[in-house]
């Protein structure tokens, strides 16, 4: 006759083992959902649209540059941004070459690039007139 302790003791290490491994990426989980549900600080940005691509192995994001002139005959600041919605993506990828206004939030602590190389992350955009 075999001895019954051996299996509640082989339950235990496989319910530890699913809590060494459920609980860190229950936890890693909340973290991201906060660092992208608040942001930092949220403003605009005004300058000429210069890049704005796919980019990406496995998670796509939306990438692009703004030349942002201060004074004429001074060299342009470039400015990175993220789009994450694809009808954005649209309307910035017809703005192309034009000075365009965007509205980003910034999320400081995103622990992952899958979300996007930059933490300003653009929801809207407006061509302004020349």
């Amino acid at each position: 006759m075999t001895d019954p302790t051996p299996q509640p003791r082989r339950r235990r290490w496989k319910l530890i083992a699913f809590a060494a491994v459920l609980v860190p990426a229950l936890l890693f989980s909340i973290y991201v959902g906060l660092t992208l549900s608040w942001s930092y600080s949220e403003g605009d940005r005004v300058g000429i649209l210069q890049k704005f691509s796919s980019k990406g192995w496995l998670c796509k994001s939306w990438e692009g540059d703004i030349a942002m002139n201060t004074v004429p005959g001074v060299a342009p600041t470039i400015w990175h941004f993220t789009v994450r919605d694809d009808a954005v993506a649209k309307k910035v990828m017809a703005s192309l070459g034009q000075r365009v206004g965007l509205r980003y939030e910034e999320h400081r602590g995103v622990p992952t690039t899958c979300f996007g190389d930059t933490p300003y992350y653009v929801d809207s955009v407006w061509v302004l007139n020349q």
